[in-house]
């Protein structure tokens, strides 16, 4: 889900993200829950309330060089009419983006990714307790049960990452952030026991973060999704190893600081998203966002770096596989 940038911030998911900004308008809204019933059916819908627009924009022209969608929420309905997975997943494709990293934040949406992934040749899944559903967790009593759906899930060969987790100071009271630290920690483990890779929601909370993964030793594979932080936590992120994830709000006018942090990551280290179905990027800010408009966001990332689309497209592409494995088995 959305992180901090420079640009206007939007609500995160789930019923912790909402208990926590008293007077704030939900983007989105449950549907339906999984229970013990059919992972499929559990799908959530993005209020259109006060959007002015909530038409999906044109298909962008196709890109020379497949790539891939480094985190999205396929089960969050957007638009005046919802796309279906397959119908996702169908335009993606026709404009070369040729798979999806589908994120899950609490126990119902990470089993919904597991099973998009298990259904889908070009899905792969990260599970995850959000950081800001962490808090509603540890209140409930139920903090370490969650965690260890997490593991089950974490077990499938086409879940290829805990994700998100991290930190997230913005919308969480200080009195959550213990659990926060406390999930972010067991998160981590998780990634490191499974051996996958590990996707950070890092908002507010750079320092934080940092030292945690400092302290406890990050995953091999450290990815931070809709990386939020400026040059010097860009070149910072880098010199550790990890990758760098960069989002829709790159484009945005008031977002200089995550451009700047373009510009000094090593292009081994980019890697590119959605976070679908928010963070559209300039034009169409604030329609619904889809994998599909991934090329819109890239060509912009090739620009800044004054290269060629193509040799961005390879590397980051390159960069994806070596995060995730194959997509198609």
């Amino acid at each position: 889900m959305p992180s901090e940038s420079a640009a206007v911030p939007e609500p995160v998911e789930g019923s912790a993200a909402r208990a926590s900004a008293p007077g704030s308008t939900p983007v989105e809204r449950p549907r339906d829950t999984i229970g013990d019933g059919d992972p499929s059916q559990y799908v959530r819908e993005r209020s259109i309330d006060g959007r002015r627009d909530v038409s999906y924009p044109p298909a962008p022209e196709p890109l020379g060089i497949p790539v891939y969608d480094n985190h999205t929420h396929l089960e969050i309905e957007d638009g005046e009419t919802g796309l279906s997975v397959d119908d996702q997943l169908e335009r993606a494709l026709a404009v070369g983006v040729h798979g999806v990293v589908q994120a899950g934040g609490d126990i119902d949406s990470s089993r919904w990714s597991a099973w998009a992934a298990r259904s889908h040749p070009r899905v792969l899944a990260a599970v995850a307790i959000h950081p800001n559903e962490a808090p509603a967790y540890e209140r409930a009593g139920e903090l370490d049960a969650a965690i260890a759906v997490i593991d089950e899930l974490a077990a499938e060969p086409r879940v290829r990452a805990i994700g998100e987790t991290g930190l997230d100071f913005f919308r969480t009271e200080a009195d959550g952030i213990p659990a926060q630290m406390r999930s972010f920690e067991a998160h981590i483990a998780l990634a490191k026991k499974h051996d996958l890779a590990m996707q950070i929601h890092d908002r507010d909370a750079h320092e934080a973060v940092l030292e945690t993964l400092e302290r406890v030793g990050a995953p091999d594979k450290t990815v931070f999704h809709c990386f939020s932080g400026d040059a010097d936590m860009a070149r910072l992120a880098a010199d550790r190893g990890y990758y760098l994830s960069f989002a829709g709000n790159v484009t945005f006018k008031n977002a200089q600081n995550l451009r700047d942090a373009l510009a000094v990551t090593p292009l081994e280290r980019i890697l590119v998203e959605t976070d679908a179905p928010f963070l559209t990027p300039v034009p169409y800010r604030g329609r619904p966002n889809a994998p599909y408009l991934i090329p819109v966001t890239l060509r912009f990332l090739a620009a800044e770096r004054a290269m060629d689309a193509d040799e961005l497209a390879a590397q980051v592409a390159d960069n994806t596989l070596r995060v995730y494995g194959a997509f198609e088995d």
